[in-house]
């Protein structure tokens, strides 16, 4: 240990002896030399940690694959959603608004143009001729028979009207932008006229005809009685004309304003309205029609009532008439299923809601040859508050076959009579009808 410490106190001297002359600097300038070598030691490591942190940041998700995923952490008061602003101008509510609206027009306007299309090809078989019988029922409210508010009495026309029906396209000169939809130039004309010789195979079917009527005039006076637009567009199939059609049905109406100077086409009063609703069974069409006027004491009333002033039944068949054959090969129970016992079996398959007691006592049932049944007011109201601004509903139930159909055509009230709700098709296999008879008398429509 002596010699230890004397090798160490003689390795000092030596140290001491090499800055013999000028220890002071020699001194200052050993230890300045070791501190900048420690020190450089000590920050050299610092950087190389420092290095090692950028390359390796802190994860604070555990995940191997950071930081390839994008992981949010969304109680970051900073985070904000990118809405890709830097590409696309942010929305504003009103913009938002417009082009959802625009969404749904557009969505209208295909809708719109199915529906016609839909009634010209399936309901007006693509312009083909419909050769039928129209019976007439005249209401006694505008015979002058009857009290005031009584229930009116039907009177049967004897003389059956032969009428030949079409409804054909036309086109309109398309503007030099053209038609932002095909529809847009597409009009749809109908045309119903007595029947005239030509329109017969043999001259008895004529001859026959001839014979049984009695008052041209009179037919004349009944077919021009219009229940269709006169130039029928896209836009009626919209609600507001009350025009729509639904697998095989469908339905037409035609308004007269109350007042000449009136200008919307869709709100009332009216002083005539009619109605119409139409089925299709193979080479079958049935049709009623409802026509309804205003009583001439009446005129001077804000919101006269609307009566009931006829009906007309129309038995159809396409391209032939239905009880006129002459061709052996036909098939003749047409003239059964038109023609049959009158009256839908057990009466209307399913009765729709029909307002509280006051109003229902405005509505009457009808019962058709042919298996048909009819449910329809002989008064609708036009005052707005009348029945808290319940609509109105006419059906027609009819079994041609092995099906039964029923068609609920619902309208709106007051003034808006000729808007269209719903038009509702029920079918179901004539057998099976009472089985599946609703029994709510008409309270749940659902069922």
């Amino acid at each position: 240990m002596k010699l230890s410490n004397s090798a160490l106190l003689v390795l000092f001297a030596s140290n001491k002896g090499a800055f013999a002359f000028s220890p002071s600097h020699c001194r200052a300038f050993g230890v300045s030399k070791t501190a900048q070598t420690q020190t450089g030691v000590l920050t050299s490591f610092a950087a190389a940690k420092d290095d090692e942190e950028d390359e390796s940041p802190f994860n604070p998700y555990a995940d191997p694959n950071y930081p390839e995923l994008e992981f949010v952490n969304y109680d970051d008061p900073e985070y904000a959603v990118d809405q890709g602003d830097e590409f696309f101008a942010a929305s504003t509510k009103d913009t938002t608004e417009e082009e959802v609206e625009a969404m749904r027009e557009e969505r209208r306007r295909r809708n719109d143009e199915y529906q016609f299309e839909t009634y010209h090809a399936e309901c007006l078989k693509s312009g083909e001729e419909f050769k039928g019988e129209w019976t007439v029922y005249r209401t006694s409210t505008f015979m002058g028979v009857d009290e005031e508010g009584a229930r009116p009495r039907f009177k049967k026309e004897e003389n059956v009207l032969n009428v030949v029906s079409t409804g054909k396209k036309i086109f309109l000169e398309a503007p030099e932008d053209g038609f932002e939809f095909r529809v847009d130039g597409e009009r749809i004309v109908h045309e119903e006229r007595l029947a005239v010789q030509a329109d017969f195979e043999e001259d008895e079917e004529w001859e026959a005809v001839l014979a049984a009527s009695k008052d041209i005039e009179d037919g004349h006076e009944v077919v021009s009685k219009t229940y269709v637009p006169k130039e029928m567009n896209s836009f009626d199939f919209r609600g507001p004309a009350g025009i729509m059609c639904v697998g095989n049905c469908y339905t037409v109406s035609d308004v007269v304003p109350l007042k000449d100077e009136h200008g919307d086409s869709y709100e009332g009063p009216w002083k005539e309205y009619r109605s119409e609703i139409g089925m299709q069974y193979k080479r079958m069409r049935f049709r009623v029609k409802w026509d309804y006027r205003v009583k001439d004491h009446e005129m001077d009333q804000e919101h006269p009532p609307l009566h009931l002033h006829s009906i007309i039944v129309c038995r159809e068949t396409r391209e032939r008439w239905p009880r006129y054959m002459t061709n052996k090969n036909v098939d003749e129970s047409v003239g059964e299923k038109l023609f049959g016992a009158p009256g839908a079996q057990g009466g209307l398959f399913d009765p729709p809601p029909v307002g509280g007691e006051d109003q229902a006592m405005k509505y009457m049932k009808l019962d058709l040859e042919g298996g048909a049944t009819i449910l329809f007011p002989h008064q609708i109201d036009q005052d707005p508050e009348a029945h808290d601004g319940n609509g109105w509903v006419k059906t027609l139930d009819w079994s041609p076959g092995m099906l039964r159909y029923q068609a609920d055509k619902k309208i709106k009230g007051g003034k808006e009579v000729r808007g269209l709700r719903t038009l509702e098709l029920t079918e179901i296999r004539a057998a099976d009808a009472e089985r599946w008879r609703p029994n709510d008398d008409g309270t749940d429509m659902r069922q």
